[in-house]
């Protein structure tokens, strides 16, 4: 089945809803006349335009494909972030600041952009894009943007680290990996903007890092750490976590050698890259341990062949690892990932 979204449209056309939130809602109420429909395969085809829009859309064979010629043409965004105020005085943490929580399994996000409007970064917190919670998921030919926790690769590890941290519509439901792939998308922010359990598989990609604008002046062009890719919260015996294949990680004005590749948000985190280029912001460690030594015999991290000016074995971290060709070459997609 195939539905139609374009802004302002007629909603007496069969097929065509004037919002994505619309379509939904009227996909929801066809799925429950029988099994049958819900779990037929559908594709929602997005018309060109600005969709701001927050949807939590929870359906397996689901297809969302934009009708631009770029992913630039259909953009679905919405500026919730986790230090907002909700009505009774909490804050929504980072779980509930999603655009688009995407969730089920066999789903499709293709030829659109999901963003997370949300700045400053000191000010907002946490502000996720794309909540990505479902096996066989792909994400092709996208665009990701926010500033800090982008791109949530669900499930949440099994307990947060602090009371309500994990706050939100998946908190109380059983910890379900995923198997994730991201072909040809670019994805940006500053600080763990990919983040999460599952097992993601991102191939030519562009990893861009964003300077966070709301720096004063006069730290601008300061030496330090500006920010971190990648957060893994690799589940306990699960070989593969994230892996990178001939991704190119780029700059948005951050400088030299301030930007890890990854940190450790659960002490089994791994993280690998496979020819991957890194450009000047990339620190010279690689990637940082979070303040927790007793990570360094648990996680992975590792590179395979890096190249660019940010690419520097000989000053690694002693935790990473350069992989050699024969251990590099366990890193398939289908091995990984499954499909």
């Amino acid at each position: 089945m195939e539905l139609r979204i374009i802004p302002g449209a007629d909603r007496s056309r069969e097929g065509v809803f004037a919002t994505l939130t619309e379509g939904v809602e009227w996909l929801a109420d066809w799925d429950k006349q029988s099994p049958e429909n819900a779990s037929a395969p559908v594709n929602i085809l997005l018309a060109p335009g600005i969709y701001k829009e927050k949807l939590w859309i929870r359906r397996d064979h689901l297809t969302i494909k934009g009708l631009g010629e770029t992913p630039e043409e259909t953009i679905i965004t919405y500026d919730d972030y986790a230090t907002m105020l909700m009505e009774d005085g909490s804050k929504r943490g980072t779980f509930r600041s999603y655009t688009l929580l995407f969730d089920g399994d066999d789903n499709r996000l293709e030829n659109l952009t999901v963003e997370n409007t949300s700045a400053p970064r000191r000010k907002v917190g946490q502000a996720v894009a794309l909540y990505a919670d479902g096996d066989r998921m792909i994400i092709r030919d996208c665009v990701l943007r926010s500033f800090q926790d982008t791109l949530f690769t669900a499930p949440l590890p099994p307990t947060p680290m602090s009371l309500g941290g994990f706050t939100g519509p998946k908190e109380f439901e059983p910890r379900k990996l995923g198997h994730q792939l991201y072909d040809n998308c670019v994805i940006s922010g500053d600080v763990d903007f990919i983040f999460g359990s599952a097992v993601a598989w991102f191939e030519h990609c562009a990893i861009i890092s964003r300077f966070s604008a709301d720096l004063p002046e006069s730290e601008k062009n300061k030496p330090g750490i500006c920010g971190y890719t990648t957060a893994a919260s690799t589940p306990e015996g699960e070989p593969f976590g994230y892996v990178f294949h001939e991704c190119d990680f780029q700059n948005d004005g951050c400088p030299k050698g301030s930007i890890y590749l990854g940190r450790p948000w659960r002490d089994y985190a791994k993280t690998v890259l496979l020819n991957c280029t890194l450009d000047e912001h990339i620190s010279p460690e690689g990637f940082h341990d979070w303040g927790k030594p007793q990570a360094h015999d648990s996680i992975l991290y590792a590179e395979y062949k890096s190249s660019g000016p940010g690419a520097s074995p000989e000053t690694r971290a002693s935790f990473v690892k350069q992989l050699s060709d024969a251990e590099a070459s366990a890193y398939t997609r289908e091995a990984v990932i499954g499909f």
